[in-house]
């Protein structure tokens, strides 16, 4: 009697998966003999988020090794001295300034390295 409800019980979870799928969005099909069967349709960002955030930790993790690496005065040279360029440079010296999370992921990177 356990494997027949085991079974019976992995149907029903397998139903229920297919129709949280279904409320997500669904087309039409025809199979060969001539059912329509609904199938799932998968609508998905052009970007996930894990990618965005995997790369905006990075960054700051990038912005947070060099401001351990160099020093805080040699680091705000730096940006001031993108911040005298072109409009470009202006942007990279906006993004790069050293900011409350940079500042705090440094000086963990400070106890851990030197």
């Amino acid at each position: 009697m356990t494997g027949k409800q085991l079974e019976f019980d992995q149907r029903i979870t397998r139903l229920n998966k297919k129709h949280q799928k279904l409320n997500r969005g669904y087309r039409a099909t025809m199979r060969s003999d001539g059912l329509v069967v609904m199938k799932p349709q998968r609508v998905r960002s052009a970007v996930p988020a894990k990618v965005l955030l995997l790369c905006l930790l990075g960054f700051f993790a990038f912005k947070a090794f060099l401001l351990s690496h160099l020093g805080p005065s040699a680091y705000e040279t730096r940006v001031e001295s993108l911040n005298q360029g072109t409009p470009v440079e202006q942007a990279g010296a906006w993004i790069m300034q050293a900011d409350p999370v940079t500042a705090l992921l440094a000086a963990q990177l400070n106890k851990v390295l030197f």
